[in-house]
Order: C-alpha cells, then sequence, then structure tokens
C-alpha cells in the first residue's frame, strides 16, 4: 500500500500510475482542469490500453466543463460514460490500473493538488480491487450496485454502517479531517466515545461539539475527509460525515489496516494540528506551564533554591 500526500506529491504521482498502466485503466472524475492528466489518460489509450472514464453527470459548477473534458477524451480513444443523476452528486474519486486501486481524496484539479491538503491511498487488496470494479461497472452502465464485504465504503450503500463501526471501534483517540461534521448519528456516536475516554481531536467544524477538541484548519485549504484509529487504521474517503454525503451522494472511500499508512497519515495531522493551533489555546498553555512552574518552585526549600 502507498500513501499519496497533497500537496507535494503534486500531478507526477497519477500522470505516472496511468502511464505504467498496460492492460486497462477505469477512472471516476468529478472534476478535472489538469491537462496532463487527459494527455496521459489519451496517450495509454492511444499505445493499445483499453482506457475507460466514468464522468460526473453535474458538479458545483455546472456541467459546461465537464462535457469539454468528455469531447477531450473521446478524441483520445477513451470510452466516456457519464454517470445516472438519480443522486445529488456522484463525488467518488478513484481509478483501477492493473488490478491496482488509486483511492483519490482529491480531485484532479489545481486548486486539490497544489493548494489543498489530502490524501490518496493506491492497494492491490483483490477484495477492494474487486469491489472497486464493480462499482465502477454498475455505475457506468447505470445498473444497482450490490456491495460486497471488502474495505471499500460506498455512500449511500455502506458508508454509515462501515464508518458507524470504525469510529465505534476506537478505544484511545480519533484524529479526524472533516470540513463539516452534521450528521447526529455521527455527533452522538463521537460524543460517545469521549465519554468512555477517547480523545477526539477534529479539524475542520462541528456544531456543539461538546468534549470533541475541534480547530479550524490553517495553513491550507481542506478538502480530503480522512480519520486516524488509535494510530493503527485509517479511513480516507470523499465523504463528510454530514447525511447528504453519507445517504443520498455516491461518495466512495476506504479503510485502511497498513500501520506504516497510517502512520504516516497521523504525521502530518500532527503537523497539522499544531499549525492550526489558536493563540486562544497557545496562552492557556504557556499559563499552565508558569502556573505548574510557579507551584513546583513553592514547593523547593530555600537552601535547595540557593544550589
Amino acid at each position: 500500500m502507498k500513501l499519496i500526500v497533497q500537496p507535494g506529491a503534486n500531478i507526477l504521482s497519477v500522470v505516472t500510475a496511468i502511464r505504467k498502466a498496460r492492460r486497462y485503466i477505469d477512472v471516476c472524475i468529478f472534476r478535472l482542469d489538469r491537462q496532463e492528466i487527459v494527455r496521459a489518460l489519451t496517450e495509454t489509450a492511444m499505445r493499445g490500453v483499453r482506457v475507460r472514464a466514468l464522468i460526473a453527470h453535474t458538479n458545483s459548477a455546472g456541467s459546461k466543463r465537464l462535457r469539454e473534458v468528455e469531447q477531450n477524451l473521446l478524441a483520445g480513444g477513451v470510452t466516456v460514460a457519464r454517470t445516472s443523476d438519480d443522486l445529488l452528486r456522484y463525488h467518488g474519486k478513484f481509478m483501477v490500473a492493473d488490478d491496482m486501486l488509486y483511492l483519490f481524496g482529491f480531485n484532479f484539479t489545481k486548486q486539490d493538488i497544489e493548494r489543498s491538503r489530502s490524501f490518496g491511498v493506491a492497494t492491490k487488496d483483490k477484495k477492494t480491487v474487486k469491489e472497486a470494479l464493480a462499482l465502477f461497472e454498475a455505475d457506468s452502465t447505470r445498473q444497482v450496485y450490490t456491495p460486497s464485504r471488502s474495505n471499500l465504503v460506498v455512500s449511500p450503500e455502506t458508508a454509515r454502517e462501515m464508518l458507524g463501526k470504525f469510529i465505534h471501534g476506537a478505544r484511545r483517540q480519533l484524529a479526524i479531517y472533516d470540513t463539516k461534521i452534521q450528521d447526529p448519528e455521527m455527533i452522538k456516536l463521537l460524543k460517545d466515545r469521549t465519554k468512555h475516554g477517547v480523545e477526539v481531536r477534529l479539524l475542520g467544524s462541528m456544531k456543539d461539539a461538546g468534549d470533541v477538541k475541534v480547530r479550524a484548519f490553517k495553513g491550507l485549504r481542506l478538502h480530503v475527509r480522512a480519520i486516524i484509529r488509535d494510530g493503527t487504521r485509517a479511513f480516507v474517503g470523499s465523504m463528510s460525515l454530514r447525511k447528504p454525503e453519507l445517504e443520498r451522494r455516491r461518495e466512495v472511500g476506504l479503510l485502511i489496516s497498513n500501520p506504516s499508512v497510517t502512520r504516516k497519515i497521523l504525521e502530518v495531522f500532527e503537523s497539522d494540528w499544531k499549525i492550526s493551533e489558536t493563540g486562544e489555546e497557545r496562552d492557556a498553555m504557556k499559563a499552565d506551564v508558569k502556573a505548574a512552574a510557579t507551584g513546583a518552585a513553592a514547593k523547593v526549600k530555600p537552601s535547595e533554591q540557593a544550589g
């Protein structure tokens, strides 16, 4: 398993994955403004690799740019399908290339790749790859998607149950990236974890946070949705813990049990958490340190101070 951290990995990691393909590529696209990606896909198709793209029927910017992407890919020999309009959004972002699944928390855009905190994960886990291919096929042909057991998290079919169990399993710590947590059930679950002694930290926003420690993300634009549990397991995906994204949109994520990848995600979180520290928190910390030092000094005998 491999981790992609944005910004930093830039567009090269995606372009390289596309160009390495020798048999097939299936890719889901929600936004795309990087011509490097278009060129890599069309050049790969031109050398005989089967390349299929599933493009969202719309996004918040409308459909004009998406239709331009369709035409450019079609002109380059890519087989293009458009998602249905039965869900509010088809927001998932992933690619399967030669039995390797690439799950992206970022779109193929300059803003997401160069100016936003996000992650991507690559895995060869056979069950998960097979499930991603089944999802791609169902959405491409506008058929009902019937999930099977794997580490792939899919809204609306499996996300609420899988993420609920994942959060409930925390015993020590949850570190979360999420732009806006609003789902009542998930909020209740997070608060329940704090009552059981779990430290829950959130970079993003959440109403009525209670004992959940929340900091507004600073330094970059926050785009990824990720959860690190007890420092040993993680989730990376496209869905926030909001009811529409859990129940009415196509969102895709991945549960991660690889210790090395999980540690790297947590390292990035700890750095972002420190950068996002508020002035009030720094003042409070300094006050606590000063109070502790004053108290310690008061316990020391005058003769000991002189030494």
